[in-house]
């Protein structure tokens, strides 16, 4: 199908400096959690975004010295001619689909705390590491600036060795240019301290430097962060945003701008719609010719175009989205605007790489595997054993979706059977939460997909239990049939079933996301600790009841610190006049109160409430799978050959792990499967 006419202006070539961009799609740099430790696994995730179509794809932050460095969070590094090579891999694999290759050197300041190269840590004034850590910085001095202007330098001259089209000065997410810039962090009585001029200096001297080094061939880029989200107390886009990018409007030879710090440039879903950034950096086109990029986790084509024609963007850039989906250009080129894989802005991809661990992505299970496990995004391995058979998925939530499209998309023929009227299971109902609306594209998406597929047939409203899938006479079962809420309190921190769970009105968000009813005050027990939990006690309170959040937890939603979720979970339900009681679990609960002991002391607090809901954890569905698995006589006389437990149903967890359950089986089935040997490639160095 040609590509729709109003999204040609998406394709037209923009010049940057000495080079020429082939499109306006920009990846901009992100991380992947694979760094200089797995080089080939994270060359093989840039090539399928060049492959994609993308104009620009850049690295990740690359440190451009050993003094500063990210341990235990896995980076890039230019430190010698070993990383010029490294780095070599990944530029040739970018330019052999057509791309600009781009690099982001890095030094973190008081971000980096050197805790592996043991390296003294900098700063411009002096002051505590940004993160809790038992050692501050040291102040720099003239010779340290000259130092770092070197390493910009030098760094800049591998980069070019290396291949790369574009170079970065990186003043983003509070990073050292970026501690000059703001007054909290520089208080220097020099050259380099007071006036914006003077704290916009260095970054000058950084861009006019890295331009005399590389800029012959190759584009200087500069990454900036214009707001802080702090008001007065930070960077203002009004303020030193506007001040900053008039001052140095020309120099550089483009201007990538967001907001810092990452947790507010990688805004979720829920905290912050597409295209939210726009109204920190919209001002920048107004004050430069050069070529701008940003982003607001940008999937709909429609608001891509926008952002150009009104003259915010020059480029369309993008970190998550392209995660989600690497081949978005081609689609759009290609007229497939509808099989565009939606970032839903969960930040799973943050959670990875605040967790030291390669990449990942609930709507992309291939993101993290290119390499490793050879998987492309796209393409699937052809149908192989048991060619001619065809497949039985029971449950059609996120784990049997993308199982069942997935092996259609390989040539089997499939049955897809579910109990409900509505496809979906989870994804029904949990997008109706506060603030997870964008989770529903992981139903549509393969909906839409299954669609398409001739060889899927449906079969809703279709309870099976042993004897329906033996009278079905499928040779091969998959079953995803999900996970119930549990309410007998067992979680994290209880690990037998809480007394008195059985009177008074408990409930679970099983119960809250089918409309029952509920009577206040309410206490939410959270030892689930990640989302649920927070958005349970945002929904009942904005509903008008009196709730309390109770948790073992230090903190609300304790592990949506991974997804940059949690200070703003956290704050929401303060402001919305949530009480919150901490590190206390569930005793036992008499009907109209609870009793919570304190992790610490054991003492023990009473909370009245009408109503309890128990947010601890799920229990697999999975009693058809093992009454099938113990009946061996039946299922041979029913000519099974093969069953499998799949998603919730096997092991209950996030979307991200059930989506990855069913893409994995799809990509299984019917093939030899040793289990003695490693399932994917590993990347090792062998000592000689």
């Amino acid at each position: 199908m040609p590509r729709n006419p109003r999204y040609d202006i998406l394709f037209e070539p923009v010049r940057i400096g000495p080079v020429t961009a082939r499109n306006r799609f920009y990846q901009v740099p992100h991380c992947t959690g694979m760094g200089y430790d797995l080089p080939h696994s994270v060359s093989r995730l840039r090539e399928l975004k060049s492959e994609g179509l993308w104009g620009v794809v850049n690295t990740e932050y690359c440190s451009m010295h050993w003094s500063s460095e990210d341990a235990p969070y896995r980076l890039c590094a230019l430190w010698d001619e070993n990383d010029v090579k490294t780095q070599s891999l990944t530029v040739e694999k970018i330019k052999r689909h057509g791309a600009l290759a781009g690099v982001e050197l890095w030094h973190g300041g008081n971000h980096s705390p050197n805790k592996w190269s043991r390296e003294t840590p900098l700063s411009p004034s002096g002051s505590t590491q940004h993160a809790v850590f038992p050692m501050q910085t040291r102040a720099m001095d003239r010779a340290d600036i000259r130092n770092l202007r070197k390493w910009q330098v030098d760094a800049a001259k591998r980069a070019k060795r290396a291949g790369f089209d574009i170079v970065y000065v990186y003043a983003g997410h509070g990073y050292l240019p970026f501690q000059f810039i703001t007054k909290r962090w520089n208080q220097r009585g020099d050259e380099y301290g007071g006036a914006i001029e003077n704290r916009a200096r260095l970054l000058r001297e950084m861009i006019e430097d890295t331009k005399d080094a590389v800029g012959d061939t190759c584009a200087v880029a500069v990454r900036l962060a214009v707001d802080e989200l702090m008001g007065p107390d930070g960077v203002q886009a009004a303020e030193e945003g506007e001040a900053v990018i008039s001052l140095l409007a020309e120099l550089p030879d483009l201007w990538d701008v967001n907001i810092s710090y990452v947790e507010n440039d990688s805004m979720s879903s829920r905290f912050g719609a597409e295209a939210h950034q726009e109204k920190f950096t919209g001002f920048v086109k107004k004050l430069t010719t050069k070529p701008v990029v940003g982003v607001g986790r940008f999937t709909s084509p429609d608001t891509m175009v926008d952002q150009v024609k009104r003259g915010i963007l020059d480029f369309i850039g993008a970190a998550r989205p392209s995660i989600a989906d690497p081949f978005i250009p081609l689609k759009i080129n290609e007229g497939r605007e509808e099989d565009i894989r939606e970032c839903i802005g969960c930040n799973i991809c943050r959670a990875q790489n605040n967790s030291g661990v390669p990449i990942r992505c609930t709507q992309n299970p291939t993101i993290g595997e290119e390499y490793r496990r050879g998987w492309h995004p796209e393409i699937m391995n052809p149908k192989n054993g048991f060619a001619d058979e065809a497949v039985l998925v029971v449950g059609a939530g996120p784990a049997g979706l993308e199982c069942a499209m997935s092996l259609a998309r390989r040539g089997y023929d499939v049955a897809l059977a579910d109990a409900s009227r509505e496809l979906g299971g989870r994804l029904n109902r949990e997008p109706k939460l506060p603030g997870l609306a964008a989770w529903v594209r992981v139903r549509d998406y393969r909906l839409g997909q299954i669609a398409k597929l001739s060889n899927i047939e449906i079969f809703r409203e279709s309870r099976m239990d042993r004897d329906a899938i033996y009278e079905a006479g499928f040779p091969h079962v998959i079953l995803a049939t999900g996970a119930s809420w549990r309410r007998d309190g067992i979680g994290h921190n209880n690990f037998l079933a809480v007394p008195g769970m059985d009177q008074g009105r408990v409930l679970t968000p099983d119960d809250i996301m089918a409309g029952a009813a509920v009577e206040g005050p309410v206490i939410v027990y959270d030892d689930d600790q990640y989302y649920m939990g927070g958005v349970i006690a945002e929904k009942l309170r904005a509903e008008g009841h009196d709730v309390t959040l109770v948790t073992p937890g230090t903190d609300v939603s304790n592990w949506s610190f991974f997804t940059d979720e949690q200070f703003k979970t956290q704050a929401k339900l303060m402001k919305m006049g949530v009480r919150l009681l901490l590190t206390h679990r569930l005793a036992a609960w008499a009907g109209d109160h609870g009793l919570f002991a304190c992790n610490y002391t054991g003492e023990q607090k009473r909370l009245a409430a009408a109503t309890l809901v128990s947010v601890t954890s799920r229990q697999a569905n999975d009693a058809l799978f093992l009454e099938l698995k113990a009946d061996e006589a039946g299922r041979e006389a029913a000519g099974i050959k093969t069953i499998r437990n799949v998603g919730d149903s096997d092991v209950p967890g996030a979307i991200v792990h059930a989506v990855y359950a069913g893409h994995k089986a799809a990509r299984e089935f019917g093939e030899v499967i040793d289990p003695d040997q490693f399932p994917f490639k590993r990347e090792l160095v062998f000592v000689k």
